[in-house]
C-alpha cells in the first residue's frame, strides 16, 4: 500500500489544556499519612515474585504430553534391555540373581507412572517370571 497524502479526513484540533470533570476538580492522588509511608515500604519489601524457583522446577518437571511420552519410551527401551539380557542368561544357563534384580525393579518403576491395565498385566507377568526364575535360581545354589 502506498500512502500518497500526509493530511487526515478531517481536522483534528491540535494538543490543548485538559478540560477539569464536570464537578470541576481535575485528577487527584490520594495522598498517603505521614506516619504510614515506613510501614507501606516494609510490607511491599515483604513482597515474594509470583512464583518460587521451586514451582518453576516442578512445573518443568512434569512437561507435556510429548515429554511424558519420551520418559515412557526410555523406561521401556531400559525394561526390554534387561529382558535382553536375561533371556540370554536364561539360554546360556548363566543367569545370575542380579539380572532378575535389576528386572524387578525396572519393572516396579514402570508400574509406578502407568495407567494402562494391559501394560499392568504384561509387567505382572514378568515379574512373575522373573521372581519363579530367582526362586529356581536360590534353590539351585542351595542344593550345590
Amino acid at each position: 500500500m502506498k500512502v500518497s497524502s500526509t493530511s487526515g479526513v478531517g481536522s483534528a484540533a491540535g494538543p490543548g489544556k485538559a478540560k477539569p470533570a464536570a464537578g470541576g476538580q481535575g485528577f487527584q492522588i490520594a495522598q498517603p499519612a505521614a506516619g504510614g509511608g515506613a510501614a507501606q515500604v516494609a510490607r511491599a519489601a515483604g513482597v515474594s515474585g509470583v512464583m518460587s524457583v521451586d514451582a518453576i522446577l516442578a512445573l518443568q518437571d512434569v512437561g507435556g504430553p510429548l515429554e511424558r511420552k519420551r520418559r515412557a519410551v526410555g523406561r521401556a527401551g531400559r525394561i526390554l534391555d534387561v529382558l535382553e539380557d536375561v533371556k540370554i542368561g536364561l539360554l546360556s544357563g548363566e543367569v545370575t540373581a542380579d539380572d532378575l534384580e535389576r528386572l524387578k525393579k525396572a519393572v516396579r518403576d514402570e508400574r509406578d507412572a502407568t495407567d494402562d491395565e494391559r501394560l499392568e498385566g504384561v509387567l505382572n507377568e514378568i515379574e512373575t517370571r522373573a521372581a519363579v526364575e530367582l526362586a529356581k535360581l536360590e534353590r539351585a545354589n542351595r542344593a550345590a
